[in-house]
């Protein structure tokens, strides 16, 4: 971490940036929150841990149109996003001074709360300088340990590897994480009943609030102003007006990012029900990869993506139909 903050000194010094776009600690020892910082004083509250888990790419919508460069931390995952968005036109790669900071995983504070371990008051072992692969907590009931593989977010057992996509230079090493296939529990899911299906998903989004916090956090959903925020349709409140509606903002969601999810899993990291949304994402990233071939977006800036390009190779709508 420390390697990070001399850079961004650096860089704050010399006016190759204006300003340093990354983390800093929250109130708790487990949520660190994405922040900006303009002078090298600012830069003391600056952290960089295994619970920085948040996608800055998106805060570089908003970051490219102030003055002047801004220097982004992004892990390996957060480039694809970064390169979507260049794609999209939503970003100029030319306000971005882009370092590549390495990872291990990031951790998931409900998966440690799942083990028993509540009451943390403090952690050790979430430094990415810590060759530690187990995480000591103290606790209002003790001591308690937590190993760094069982704490990690879901999205890092199918990480799409240690490679950055792209950066202007790396601080850090990176590692393999992946212990899990990508699409495994999308295959289980398809292999129940329709009733089943529904079900599950009607369990899982019963659970809805409609915070709008997975819209808000997600790099592919960057329009200014978004379908579900007009109030013609009584599509802008809060609560579900009923059953359907909880289920139709998920499922238009999903096709909106159709063929532009790059995977990166930040809905469901920041669902403060738990539900796995990436599961909706992840069902269609794995129909384009059947119907159009293998296809991950994020990972350019210049090919045209399968549902935005035709060939008389591309599956008929029949076909889509007859796969269930």
């Amino acid at each position: 971490m420390q390697e990070i903050i001399n850079r961004a000194k650096e860089l704050l010094a010399n006016k190759t940036v204006a300003r340093v776009l990354g983390w800093k600690a929250g109130d708790l020892p487990y949520n660190p929150e994405p922040a900006y910082f303009e002078t090298e004083e600012s830069l003391k509250d600056f952290v960089y841990n295994g619970f920085c888990g948040a996608n800055l790419s998106k805060y570089m919508i908003e970051a490219s149109k102030m003055e002047g460069k801004t220097m982004v931390c992004l892990k390996p995952c957060d480039t694809y996003s970064f390169n979507q968005l260049i794609k999209e036109h939503r970003v100029d790669r030319e306000k971005a001074y882009i370092v590549g900071v390495g990872c291990k995983g990031k951790l998931d504070i409900e998966k440690i709360r799942k083990q028993g371990i509540k009451g943390i008051q403090s952690i050790k072992g979430a430094e990415l300088t810590d060759d530690a692969e187990v995480l000591n907590m103290e606790t209002l009931y003790g001591e308690k340990i937590c190993d760094w593989k069982d704490a990690m977010l879901e999205r890092c057992h199918v990480c799409k590897g240690k490679e950055h996509q792209i950066y202007d230079e790396l601080i850090g090493e990176s590692k393999d994480t992946k212990d899990a296939d990508r699409f495994d529990e999308v295959k289980r899911i398809e292999a129940m009943s329709p009733e089943e299906k529904f079900a599950f998903f009607q369990k899982e989004l019963s659970k809805c609030i409609r915070c709008n916090a997975c819209r808000n956090v997600c790099p592919a959903c960057s329009c200014r102003k978004c379908v579900f925020d007009s109030n013609k349709f009584d599509s802008s409140q809060k609560a579900n007006a009923d059953s359907f509606e909880e289920k139709m903002f998920h499922i238009i969601r999903a096709f909106h990012v159709a063929g532009r999810c790059t995977d990166c899993g930040e809905c469901s990291r920041v669902c403060p029900q738990g539900i796995p949304l990436h599961l909706f994402n992840r069902k269609f990233i794995k129909d384009i990869d059947e119907l159009y071939g293998e296809y991950q977006a994020g990972a350019d800036t210049t090919s045209l993506a399968p549902l935005t390009s035709y060939t008389f190779e591309d599956a008929e709508p029949g076909i889509v139909g007859e796969r269930g």
